[in-house]
């Protein structure tokens, strides 16, 4: 039977760790799924840690806890959660409910049809879209995927999108040759399996706003998410 392992990085997420931790679990539960989680969390001033001390108690350890002294990046986060992994299956994605984890069995169901290396959940294709985003956001994330896709020559609808599921020993693999940070790090990932010839599938996602703490995509990002892909052009 497969093993999954659901990284979550975290940082001032106390309100939602509570609800994404419990709709993981009942997925599984209800799928007859064999899931974990790892939380990376970055000394959130907000008592995140001590919320996930107490969800430990409750899950035991189908919950692993990974404490940071500071922020250090989401491509740091996923390269400590990857060493704390017993699944042969790893799932990044945000802990700020924009994705649901009712998604992960198509996911998983895209990934056993097709025995592809790597699912990634797609705003932009049939069936996907975006809640309760205003029109400049839209605006900056259609344009920031064309730019990407259309500059790199690389068919993925959604290079930016964060919720994945990766057989173990590719993420293991691609992860190390990463150079981006920030946002241009999910493009990067993508990129460099499809350099290496491995095989990715879409699945349709609704991202969803988050409801509570603060989005942590601003300008600053999206300069970042330019000059790696600037970056990128002189790599590839």
């Amino acid at each position: 039977m497969s093993k999954y392992s659901v990284i979550l990085p975290t940082y001032n997420e106390r309100e939602n760790l509570p609800i994404i931790t419990y709709l993981i679990f009942e997925m599984a539960k209800k799928n007859n799924l064999d899931f974990e989680i790892i939380i990376i969390e970055d000394n959130s001033p907000d008592g995140t840690l001590q919320v996930a001390q107490e969800l430990k108690k409750v899950y035991g350890d189908k919950l692993i806890i990974h404490f940071r002294e500071k922020k250090l990046g989401l491509g740091s986060a996923y390269m400590d959660g990857i060493k704390l992994c017993h699944g042969n299956f790893i799932v990044i994605m945000d802990a700020d409910l924009s994705h649901h984890p009712k998604y992960l069995v198509d996911f998983i169901k895209k990934q056993k049809t097709t025995n592809c290396d790597i699912v990634t959940g797609s705003r932009y294709i049939d069936k996907g879209g975006v809640m309760n985003w205003g029109f400049d956001r839209k605006l900056t994330s259609r344009g920031a995927n064309f730019l990407a896709s259309t500059t790199l020559g690389v068919k993925c609808s959604d290079l930016t999108g964060s919720f994945r599921l990766y057989k173990r020993e590719v993420l293991e693999k691609v992860i190390k040759d990463v150079v981006s940070r920030g946002y241009a790090f999910q493009m990067e990932i993508i990129i460099r399996a499809r350099q290496y010839g491995y095989t990715v599938e879409e699945v349709p996602i609704v991202f969803v706003e988050r409801i509570f703490g603060e989005s942590k995509l601003g300008a600053s990002e999206f300069q970042i998410y330019l000059k790696g892909l600037w970056k990128l052009l002189w790599t590839f």
